[in-house]
């Protein structure tokens, strides 16, 4: 995009700042729809009789829909582009998400999961595509540290409250009340949000330092094809990151879903001092993503160098994870805490994950790159959940799925090692 005189002379507008909080607060909606029923599951199973073993499957369903509709989210992105796909996508998910309130069977509730995770699918590509668009790439990580905050942030901060309001009024309302909001949210969004160039709060000199940075990318997608797919698989650094991020996202799904009966259960704690302990690791996890992206960008502009920037801070990250290995061998309530909280910080650094498969998408293709990203990835969100339940009703504990979450995190540190390679932006097919 070449720069004009007017745009030199004006002094830049900061929309890019607006559409950053719009798109975190879509991320809050985001996980805060597919982890409540972490703080529902004690109530919850106890009205519908449900085991572990066939919890772990509910808490899994979602991702089995989430994971597979990744790639078709991801060409609808491609084609309908960003207003339209996160507006839908938003209003139907919290609509999902409120009828969990009146779900009165095993059969429903997986049901309710399949759809929540079908309607979830384009969130990320679409925040990657946002961010590709409005953000030149020295700001990037930044961006996308304080729009993954909202992956904690309900559960960070709402947390004594959600775990009041089950106490109080029963866990079909947590349901309702976060469905509807959701579904208005989903209604503003449409209203509200435009890309750059179709923008009436942006001026010419925003414009100019976005593209000087790499944004306002508007190449069309090309057609789809499995041997393009293939194609994107095949880069080492598209494998590696998406292997990387499985292994992180493992954690991830842990403590949205098992860590609250985890503290329960296990470590008897009652209902409503669970949520005081449950939102230290959430914080910890908003930390350890503003701080990652921090450094990863100053990293860049230090050393010249996306490789360093992007991958050595998930290292550390994934590092930092694996000390869910000493959990099992902890008997004190705050130590164990603590230790989470160290786990949780790191996992919250691995969101530059995103920002890394941001960086090396090829253009035109960053709604497919984000979503075969996003598919991988979320093969967590299927197997983890599902291997905690049955390790701990064969069991009767979690050391075992511990072990597991910390064991992964290391294979996650060899991917990146070993796999990613040079972080650059990768050509497009032709």
């Amino acid at each position: 995009m070449p720069v004009s005189d007017q745009a030199l002379r004006q002094r830049p507008t900061r929309a890019r700042l607006a559409v950053l909080a719009l798109v975190t607060a879509a991320t809050v909606l985001n996980y805060l729809d597919r982890s409540v029923m972490s703080v529902a599951a004690k109530p919850m199973s106890g009205e519908l009789h449900l085991s572990p073993a066939m919890l772990g499957i509910i808490f899994s369903a979602f991702s089995w829909t989430y994971a597979a509709a990744q790639i078709p989210g991801g060409l609808l992105l491609d084609r309908l582009g960003t207003r339209i796909t996160y507006a839908c996508s938003l209003t139907l998910w919290s609509a999902f998400t409120l009828l969990h309130g009146f779900a009165g069977s095993i059969g429903t509730l997986i049901g309710l999961r399949f759809g929540l995770g079908l309607a979830e699918a384009p969130c990320y590509p679409c925040n990657s595509r946002i961010l590709a668009s409005w953000f030149p790439q020295g700001e990037r990580a930044r961006a996308t540290g304080v729009y993954s905050i909202g992956q904690y942030f309900g559960l960070a901060f709402l947390s004594p409250l959600l775990f009041w309001i089950v106490g109080n009024w029963g866990w079909r309302s947590l349901f309702l009340l976060v469905g509807g909001i959701g579904i208005a949210f989903g209604l503003a969004w449409y209203g509200v949000y435009r890309d750059p160039l179709n923008s009436t709060r942006v001026n010419q000199a925003e414009l100019a330092h976005i593209a000087a940075g790499g944004g306002l990318n508007a190449k069309p997608a090309p057609p789809f094809s499995w041997g393009r797919m293939l194609r994107l698989l095949g880069k080492r650094q598209i494998l590696g990151a998406s292997l990387g991020q499985f292994c992180s996202n493992s954690a991830l799904v842990f403590l949205i879903t098992w860590f609250p009966t985890y503290l329960s259960t296990e470590r008897h704690l009652d209902f409503i001092k669970s949520g005081f302990y449950v939102a230290l690791p959430y914080v910890a996890a908003s930390a350890g993503v503003l701080s990652g992206g921090l450094v990863s960008d100053w990293l860049v502009r230090r050393t010249g160098s996306a490789s360093i920037g992007r991958k050595g801070p998930v290292v550390a990250g994934l590092l930092l994870i694996s000390t869910i290995l000493s959990l099992g061998f902890i008997r004190d309530n705050n130590v164990l805490i603590a230790v989470m909280s160290v786990a949780a910080f790191g996992q919250g650094i691995c969101n530059l994950g995103w920002t890394l498969i941001s960086d090396v998408a090829p253009e035109g293709e960053i709604g497919l790159t984000s979503g075969l990203f996003n598919l991988c990835t979320n093969i967590a969100g299927i197997v983890t959940p599902m291997v905690i339940g049955f390790v701990v009703q064969a069991s009767g504990s979690f050391h075992g799925a511990l072990a597991y979450i910390g064991t992964v995190a290391l294979l996650g540190v060899a991917s990146y090692l070993f796999i990613i390679g040079d972080v650059h932006r990768l050509p497009a097919e032709g």
